[in-house]
C-alpha cells in the first residue's frame, strides 16, 4: 500500500503538492505537472482502457492520464486557482468534474451515473468514481474544507459541492419559498444526511463566471 512524502504549499489560493517519489509511481491529471527531477519518468496512458477514457470524457475529465514513475521530486498544481487536499481512501468516494489531480495507482478511476437529484441540481450527468484503497488529492476553486457527518445532517449549496464520500444519502431542495428561490441566489441546494465526509469548496466557479461576464459586458459596451 503505498504512502507518499508529500507537502502542500503556497495554499490556499495558489497551492502546490510536492511529492519525494522512492521508487513509488502516482496518477496523476494531464497537464498536472509543474516540474520534475530527472529521475522522475512519466508515461501517458489511456487507463482503465477506451471505455474507461470514454467515461472519463463524458464527466469532463481528460481522455488520458500521465503515471510518473522513479525516484525525485514531483510537483503537480491544479488548472485554476485554489486549494489541494489529501485524502487517505478506503472505499468509495465521489467527486464532480475538475476535482480529481493525483491519486496511488491502486486506486481505480470509474464514473457514475448520477441521479435526477444531482443532474437538477447542477452535477451534471456523471460524477467521477474513485474506488479502493490508498492515497487521492483533490483540487478546488478556492480553499477545500472536509466536513464530517456522523449521523447528521448539512446543507451544501450545489455550485460548491466538490464530492462526498459513499453511504451519504442526499437530496435535492430549495431554500424558503419562491421569493427567496429566485432572488436569494441561494436557489437549489442539497441535503446531505447520514455518517460520512463532504469536500466543500469555498469558492463557487458558476458564479464567479457570472461575476466576470458583468464587467466583460461592460467592456464591450465602452
Amino acid at each position: 500500500m503505498t504512502e507518499y512524502d508529500f507537502k502542500i504549499e503556497y495554499g490556499p489560493a495558489y497551492s502546490l503538492l510536492k511529492i519525494n517519489l522512492r521508487d513509488q509511481s502516482i496518477i496523476a491529471e494531464t497537464g498536472a505537472m509543474v516540474y520534475m527531477s530527472k529521475g522522475i519518468q512519466v508515461d501517458t496512458d489511456i487507463r482503465g482502457g477506451l471505455m474507461g477514457a470514454l467515461k472519463r470524457m463524458v464527466v469532463g475529465e481528460n481522455l488520458f492520464l500521465n503515471k510518473f514513475y522513479g525516484t525525485g521530486t514531483l510537483a503537480l498544481a491544479p488548472k485554476y486557482v485554489g486549494d489541494i487536499t489529501h485524502y487517505r481512501l478506503d472505499g468509495t468516494l465521489y467527486v464532480q468534474s475538475g476535482a480529481y489531480l493525483a491519486s496511488s495507482p491502486d486506486i481505480e478511476i470509474d464514473t457514475k451515473l448520477s441521479d435526477l437529484k444531482m443532474i437538477f441540481g447542477g452535477m451534471g450527468l456523471f460524477l467521477m468514481k474513485l474506488k479502493g484503497e490508498g492515497d487521492v488529492f483533490l483540487s478546488s476553486f478556492g480553499v477545500l474544507e472536509t466536513i464530517e457527518l456522523e449521523d447528521d445532517k448539512i446543507i451544501v449549496d450545489n455550485g460548491n459541492l466538490v464530492g462526498f464520500t459513499e453511504g451519504l444519502e442526499y437530496s435535492l431542495k430549495r431554500i424558503g419559498g419562491l421569493k427567496t428561490t429566485i432572488f436569494s441566489g441561494e436557489g437549489r441546494v442539497y441535503e446531505f444526511r447520514g455518517t460520512g465526509k463532504i469536500f466543500i469548496q469555498s469558492r463557487n466557479i458558476v458564479e464567479f463566471g457570472r461575476f466576470l461576464s458583468e464587467y466583460l459586458s461592460v467592456g464591450k459596451g465602452s
